[in-house]
């Protein structure tokens, strides 16, 4: 027959209300939570979760809902997070929506069905319809690299203009003039920076910007590919190149190879993330390395600070975390200055 709180009541000598509290995560001295937890492992007690979840309301389960599993971007971040949250005492539920609105709705409406304690989502629907049911339930949302206008929670986001107009700068500082760029699409926020960052370092440097050198696509493989190809016919005279996604990097690498395009030699690029790759590539590509790790920790922190402290009327405010890249150089970047 299996142990129950009684019983390690009295192996222990304390009271029920002590052993309890210890359950639920309260305020316990420390001599009573050694002796709670030797007589946890003399009576091979075993928690219900179910029947405490139902008691306690709380299922010390965390939800996340990425776009793709598959993106070493999300993957790193998710690694971090279970980490975090698992020393903290909470497991994880991942969801992949395969970067389909649907999927990501039915994904949020499966993690309420579950009661996770929270969600924690890098949202591919961009007004957040698939969140306002399990926002009312008064659970905490943690937004990671885009932000919905209108959707109030808290997130998690990275300075992408300043990370579009560094990228340009280093460009422009080796002597680029006519660089093109591989843009995202127009309704993720994450692209609509990266691109107003590419448009401002034009401004501000003082170039002429003509429109042929701006494509956008899908942030996808074969989105990269194809963009890479577009600006190479549209600018026969394009030197250099700027691709704002990971995977839209790996198709336009793909794309140069195809077309026999030598990397700087005839075109120099900044791609996005992925250092491995980055390493991979010959020559090494110069990328612009987002924090994921950053990333995963700030976002983990907020969450378990909400289920600590609550949301809602007397909880501290929504918080906005932005965090800055870097750009790690490789050696795919031509000094025209040094030519002349």
């Amino acid at each position: 027959m299996a142990a129950t709180m009684k019983d390690i009541a009295r192996k222990t000598g304390l009271g029920l209300a002590t052993i309890s509290s210890y359950f639920n995560g309260g305020n316990v001295r420390e001599k009573n939570r050694e002796k709670i937890e030797e007589a946890i492992r003399e009576l091979h007690y075993e928690v219900n979760e179910v029947a405490r979840g139902l008691k306690t309301n709380a299922t010390r389960t965390v939800g996340v809902v990425i776009p793709e599993l598959n993106n070493i971007f999300c993957a790193e971040i998710i690694t971090e997070m279970e980490d975090i949250l698992r020393n903290h005492g909470y497991a994880t539920i991942v969801c992949d929506c395969r970067t389909d609105r649907k999927l990501e709705r039915e994904a949020v409406e499966f993690l309420g069905r579950k009661r996770v304690d929270g969600i924690i989502n890098m949202p591919v629907d961009t007004e957040g319809r698939h969140l306002k049911k399990f926002l009312k339930t008064g659970k905490p949302v943690v937004l990671i690299d885009r932000k919905i206008q209108g959707v109030s929670c808290d997130s998690v986001l990275v300075n992408n203009e300043k990370a579009a107009e560094d990228a340009m700068e280093l460009f422009f500082r080796s002597g680029h003039r006519k660089v093109g760029i591989i843009g995202g699409p127009v309704e993720i926020s994450t692209a609509q920076e990266r691109f107003l960052g590419f448009r401002r370092a034009y401004e501000k440097a003082g170039f002429s910007l003509d429109e042929s050198l701006i494509c956008r696509e899908d942030y996808t493989i074969q989105g990269g590919v194809q963009g890479l190809e577009k600006l190479v016919e549209r600018n026969p005279d394009m030197t250099a190149v700027f691709v704002t996604n990971y995977e839209m990097t790996m198709g336009a690498v793909i794309g140069l190879n195809e077309l026999g395009i030598q990397v700087p030699e005839q075109l120099s690029v900044i791609g996005f993330d992925n250092l491995q790759f980055a390493r991979a590539c010959s020559p090494k590509l110069t990328i612009v390395a987002q924090p994921t790790v950053e990333i995963a920790r700030k976002a983990a922190g907020i969450m378990l600070k909400r289920l600590e402290e609550g949301v809602g009327e007397g909880a501290p405010e929504y918080l906005t975390e932005k965090l800055n890249t870097e750009i790690i150089m490789g050696k795919s970047i031509r000094c025209i200055n040094e030519e002349k």
